[in-house]
């Protein structure tokens, strides 16, 4: 169970972060801003991790907490906590140097909303039927 838990935070913090990088580089592209030395690959590439790490041992507090419920109960509080990060890149200051601030929450506001895309998207091949208590066999 901790084993799965943590592996399914590993791989998902590092698919969120390469999605975030993906993004990153298509959005600056697209809009002709560049926030790469505020926001550098290694920082969005940690923070998908860690937060991912952090979900995956809340996930195991949950199965034990809430046991038939858990995946529900933590699906929930994860995506709204994930929601609620959104408000740091809206209230974040940038350097007076910085060109195009108003386009950075463009840029960040959707890289808090991949970790648990990624978590959604990955949690079946980890646990079988949606169950936090019944890894998948093989």
């Amino acid at each position: 169970m901790y084993k799965r838990s943590l592996s399914l935070g590993l791989v998902s913090g590092v698919l969120s972060g390469l999605a975030s990088v993906i993004y990153q580089h298509v959005y600056n592209a697209a809009v002709g801003a560049d926030f790469s030395n505020i926001v550098t690959i290694v920082s969005i590439i940690i923070a998908s991790i860690f937060g991912c790490s952090v979900a995956a041992i809340g996930y195991v507090w949950f199965s034990k907490w809430f046991k038939s419920k858990a995946n529900q109960v933590f699906n929930l509080v994860f995506v709204v906590f994930c929601i609620l990060t959104i408000v740091s890149p809206i209230a974040f200051k940038l350097p007076l140097t910085a060109q195009s601030p108003e386009l950075f929450p463009g840029m960040a506001v959707p890289m808090h909303l991949f970790p648990p895309l990624a978590w959604l998207t990955l949690h079946p091949f980890f646990f079988k039927d949606g169950q936090a208590s019944q890894p998948v066999r093989g």
